[in-house]
Order: structure tokens, then sequence, then C-alpha cells
């Protein structure tokens, strides 16, 4: 009897871990390289300096350098070329490490 209470439990709870892993879909944003102003945000083919999406997001680099994520609620944090970064809720100012004055300065805006 104890065997089949703790495997019912078991299937029980892996119900509730799939359901609850299930509506939480995490949007990707790309930051890619293009000329001019060095980086911007790939949104569907298009090349945007600000974006605003609905969160939480995994924020991914395909530059040609680290990127300076610096926002709140989070402390400034950087971004190595080919990894990503989750982000919440906020308003978050992006950067190249060691950019150009007159490249790009993203905006990203996550709800």
């Amino acid at each position: 009897m104890k065997k089949i209470l703790f495997a019912a439990w078991g299937c029980a709870f892996l119900v509730f871990a799939a359901s609850a892993g299930a509506g939480a879909k995490v949007q990707t944003v790309t930051v890619a390289m293009h000329d001019p102003g060095c980086h911007w945000f790939l949104v569907a083919g298009k090349y945007e300096k600000s974006l605003t999406v609905s969160g939480p997001v995994a924020l991914k680099n395909v530059d040609e350098a680290a990127l300076r994520v610096m926002g709140m609620p989070t402390k400034m944090r950087l971004l190595p070329v080919g990894k990503t970064l989750s982000l919440t809720t906020g308003v978050y100012h992006i950067t190249m490490v060691g950019q150009a004055p007159d490249d790009n300065h993203l905006l990203l805006v996550v709800r």
C-alpha cells in the first residue's frame, strides 16, 4: 500500500511540474552585428534599436564582442558572444564592450 501511495504522489508531482512549466514560454531576443551602427536587435528579419517585449526573455548575443547589459532590477552584467542571458521585467540599456561613440545604444523594455 505504501508503494502505491508513494507512486501516486510521484505521478501527481510530475503532472504538476509539467503543467507549471508548460505555460512559461521564454521568448528569445537576438542582438546581431549589422552596419551601420554595429549592433541591433534582429526581429523578424528587421533591425531595431529599441524593443518592447513581454517577459521573461532570453537575450542572445550573436554580435562580434561581449555586451554590457545594464538595467533595473539587476546590476550590470556582461554577455559573451554566443551566450544567452535570462531577463525579467525591467528596462535594459545594452552596449558593446569597447564600442565606438557612434555605435548604437540599444534599449530593451521587458514587461
